[in-house]
């Protein structure tokens, strides 16, 4: 692990992304949502620690391990609710904007399908807001703790 002392040299940084985190949770997106999200683009990633803290929140709500098993392979799996699949294809197309990629409109369209402008919001922002969580954790080297 690097940088141990982040959360002290950081700590204003620190605390608006929890601030991010609190207003998400607050919010009228449904926690199944956020939790495929955030473990479907921390995947993306390649970012353990959050893998596994997303993984981990998902099953203590109640999502099931076939699911979870599944989210990388969304697209070719029944399990999935078309709320669900419109949030992940969403989710995967921002993350990788990066690699030269775009949220094309079909997307878009599919996801404001589902989701009213406050939700929308709301899930942009929880995009945005894991995808920092995941850069901050793997240039940090952060793992999860062994079990």
């Amino acid at each position: 692990m690097r940088l141990t002392t982040y959360g002290k040299h950081a700590a204003k940084g620190f605390r608006a992304m929890l601030d991010v985190e609190a207003y998400l949770a607050g919010s009228e997106l449904p926690a199944r949502i956020l939790h495929l999200v955030k473990l479907r683009v921390s995947q993306i990633n390649g970012c353990g620690y959050c893998v596994d803290m997303h993984g981990t929140e998902a099953t203590s709500s109640g999502e099931t391990p076939a699911r979870l098993n599944a989210i990388a392979a969304w697209h070719d799996t029944p399990f999935f609710a078309d709320d669900e699949r419109a949030a992940l294809a969403l989710a995967e197309a921002a993350t990788r904007i990066a690699d030269g990629g775009r949220v094309e409109d079909d997307v878009w369209a599919e996801a404001a399908r589902h989701f009213d402008d406050a939700r929308l919001a709301a899930l942009v922002t929880a995009i945005a807001s894991i995808n920092s969580w995941n850069r901050v954790n793997v240039v940090l080297q952060n793992a999860p703790a062994a079990r």
